[in-house]
């Protein structure tokens, strides 16, 4: 009786570790699910990387056009541009309110045909470059309205005398200006009529100023 129950208990025994042994394969066999490692970089994006290259100032071209027979350096849009007496080659005198009437001219720019003088810049106050044609500062006249016109030449305003930029370059500071050639016309004529009679006297006394 004994042997047959150590017998049976053997077989028992056999069994419950044939169990085990088929549910250890059976789970070692299941895949494990693979979970990303801390720290791992997700998949790259599909949207491409921005490439746009950084943004930069084009530059404005320099022409010319014949106001009265004289050729003149004008801005990209035609309009006549003016260089100031006062000015230096390193700096500018018209500021504040004088740049509302008298635009700076800023660049960059580039010569186009015709224009032959030496292109530069200086840096104004508040930080922006302005172009220089022979050295001077170079702006637009607010009282032009359209290309052609030169209504800012000769004009004794803001501390100083203005000049339309020729292609040969600035007009000397000794010429004289419109104003200038005004009152010596009026000493002229108040001279004559001093010495010709009460009628040249009136007309000294209405130019003599």
């Amino acid at each position: 009786m004994r042997k047959i129950t150590g017998a049976a208990g053997l077989a028992a025994l056999a069994l419950a570790l044939s169990a085990c042994a088929s549910s250890a394969s059976s789970s070692s066999s299941t895949p494990a699910t693979s979970a990303p490692a801390a720290g791992a970089s997700s998949p790259a994006s599909s949207a491409p990387a921005s490439s746009a290259p950084a943004s930069s100032a084009s530059a404005t071209t320099l022409g010319k056009t014949t106001i009265n027979g004289t050729a003149v350096v004008t801005n990209s849009k035609g309009m006549t541009l003016y260089w100031f007496v006062p000015d230096t080659s390193t700096a500018s005198k018209c500021t504040g309110s004088c740049a509302t009437y008298w635009p700076p001219l800023i660049g960059p720019v580039t010569a186009g045909s015709g224009v032959t003088g030496t292109l530069g810049s200086i840096t104004r106050p508040g930080g922006a470059t302005q172009v220089t044609y022979d050295g001077h500062p170079l702006y637009t006249y607010a009282g032009d309205s359209a290309p052609g016109q030169a209504k800012g030449n000769g004009l004794n305003v803001s501390g100083g005398v203005w000049w339309e930029m020729t292609v040969s370059g600035a007009k000397p500071a000794t010429s004289t200006s419109s104003n200038t050639s005004s009152n010596t016309g009026g000493g002229s004529t108040g001279s004559t009529g001093s010495t010709g009679g009460s009628t040249g006297g009136s007309g000294g006394g209405g130019y003599g100023y």
